[in-house]
């Protein structure tokens, strides 16, 4: 049991371990929304969820008119690299020459609310999931051919505003909702080993429960078979006290004058201190290892319910010519007597009745 329990709680640490590994492969798509005009009356709307969030990015909303930097489209310029021309904006910067960390801390002093970088050029609208561990603002990258679009508007005097959203999480190798269902297998596993448990110890503490029941059942009936059990108090002239080869089995020592000894129902007998806490235990001779609870027919509606109902063999004894004249059990559980064991029969009578017939 000990053994499957550290089964299931390494299966239980490895699949964690997997869960928080592949965690770490997760990257999270960005809906990009812009709009601009193209004349007084006509506006053009552009949604897509094209970016992707930085690993170092907070998964949130940013909203705010798109700048460009100064001269390097790339933002990696002394300060200051924008020309703010609004309380609220998103920085848009070429991918390049410094860190994804720099440009972003760049754009975040001037007070960007968000910064997108797009691929560099021959990309096409690949994207990548940046790292800026530097710079914890919302940060995507985006499409080469959509960021040189958007920075084109914006360059002509355009004035273009953007939205970024959260889209879904991905995998680079499972489907949209594997970390759903790696949490729903996680829990699974848990909650089978919480059960698992439950159940062996449950299950240990009947076993426990039944035995020591059964051992309280054994008990009163061992006290009930003490109880009918012959006690005798020795004498000066007994045999057993005799000879100092006559011993207790139990406490190894010799029989005297005016002990009391209790008489097994196998004719061994004991000390009646010794032998009554052993047979309360035990329940069985310490020399011929007969069951006191069978020879006193104690258990005999429980346990020997089989053998009462089956018929006892007999022994019988015949005389040629003669009709079977005794019966006599070989066995009798429920009054073992050995003195009833020892039977002696006289067939003088017989002898002389077929002396007369002759």
């Amino acid at each position: 049991m000990a053994e499957k329990t550290q089964r299931s709680l390494l299966l239980l640490l490895c699949l964690s371990g997997l869960v928080h590994c592949s965690a770490a492969l997760v990257f999270w798509t960005a809906v990009v929304e812009i709009n601009y005009f193209i004349s007084p009356n006509k506006t053009v709307d552009k949604d897509c969820e094209c970016g992707i969030f930085g690993r170092n990015s907070p998964l949130a909303q940013a909203a705010g008119v798109v700048v460009i930097p100064r001269g390097d489209p790339k933002g990696c310029g002394p300060d200051p690299v924008y020309n703010v021309s609004g309380s609220t904006w998103i920085a848009l910067v070429k991918r390049g020459n410094c860190t994804f960390s720099q440009k972003i801390n760049a754009a975040k002093r001037q007070g960007a609310s968000a910064v997108v970088v797009y691929n560099v050029d021959g990309s096409g609208n690949s994207t990548a999931n940046m790292a800026h561990s530097d710079a914890l603002e919302i940060a995507i990258m985006i499409g080469n051919i959509q960021g040189v679009e958007i920075a084109s508007l914006v360059r002509n005097g355009t004035e273009v505003r953007m939205m970024i959203d959260v889209g879904s999480p991905h995998g680079p190798w499972m489907d949209t909702y594997w970390l759903y269902f790696m949490s729903i297998a996680f829990f699974i596993v848990t909650a089978a080993s919480v059960a698992y448990f439950l159940f062996i110890s449950a299950s240990r503490l009947y076993n426990m429960r039944m035995h020591r029941r059964a051992e309280r059942r054994l008990k009163s009936e061992a006290k009930k078979a003490i109880g009918r059990l012959r006690v005798r108090k020795l004498k000066q002239d007994d045999e057993e006290t005799a000879s100092e080869s006559h011993m207790c089995a139990v406490c190894i020592e010799s029989y005297k004058a005016g002990e009391v000894v209790t008489v097994l129902t196998c004719d061994h007998i004991f000390h009646k201190a010794c032998i009554e806490p052993w047979l309360l235990e035990k329940r069985t001779c310490p020399m011929c290892k007969c069951d006191i609870l069978k020879a006193l027919g104690v258990e005999a509606d429980e346990k020997d319910s089989m053998s009462q109902t089956s018929p006892q063999e007999v022994t019988v004894i015949t005389v040629a010519g003669g009709e079977a004249m005794y019966e006599v059990p070989l066995t009798d559980p429920l009054n073992f007597d050995p003195e009833r064991q020892q039977h002696h029969y006289d067939n003088g009578a017989f002898e002389g009745e077929a002396a007369r017939g002759q």
